[in-house]
């Protein structure tokens, strides 16, 4: 008797950097799962710390912070594009960029789970669509729990030592790769930076399958 064939794992595969306090990323992250179930295309999540980055390039802060008239120009880009996306109305942070270590933690805990793209978004959401904090775990024990999983056990984890030292550690991989800012997408040795280039970057995982 035979049943009904599985679907094959997808052979292409994309590398998402990304960081929650990053506007663009937030874009990205939105909807990267949708674009790349239609190009057949696997996703290999990969938060990491853009502060560090920015310091390594001789920058205290945000280029959007640092530069008032690029500053003002993202928010009216912002809200187009959630317009164009399709999103909640765009909600000007508050506190920007704001500090997302933990979430960025736990999302490390489930780079190899179902549950990763969904807890992104809703960290997301809180950030950019509900200007709240991002950074206490009473903040994200709801989040985690609406998601069938351990808020106890689950933030705890995420606040180890071996687990700060990961984030630590994929924060110097991306710097040793030249990411210089967030959304970043590889295929293979091939970089795209940027919410504009995930469109890109997914027809050319696709286009390289095997």
């Amino acid at each position: 008797m035979t049943g009904v064939a599985k679907q094959p794992e997808p052979t292409a595969e994309i590398e998402f950097w990304f960081e929650f306090g990053s506007n663009y990323s937030y874009l990205s992250v939105m909807r990267i799962e949708q674009e790349a179930r239609r190009h057949g295309v696997r996703i290999a999540w990969k938060p990491f710390l853009l502060g560090p980055i920015f310091r390594a390039l001789g920058m205290e802060n945000s280029p959007f912070v640092l530069q008032k008239e690029k500053g003002v120009y993202v928010q009216q880009d912002m809200a187009r594009l959630c317009r164009k996306y399709g999103l909640a109305p765009w909600v000007k942070p508050s506190v920007f960029p704001r500090l997302g270590v933990l979430p960025l933690r736990i999302a490390l805990l489930g780079v190899d789970q179902p549950w990763i793209g969904a807890f992104c978004r809703k960290v997301m959401e809180l950030n950019f669509a509900r200007d709240q904090d991002i950074n206490q775990p009473e903040q994200m024990a709801p989040i985690v729990a609406e998601l069938g999983l351990s808020a106890l056990g689950l933030i705890e984890r995420a606040q180890s030592e071996p687990v700060k030292t990961r984030l630590r550690d994929q924060t110097e991989q991306a710097r040793a790769k030249g990411i210089f800012g967030a959304p970043t997408f590889f295929v293979g040795t091939e970089m795209f930076w940027g919410n504009d280039r995930l469109d890109d970057a997914l027809l050319f995982a696709a286009e390289r399958k095997v």
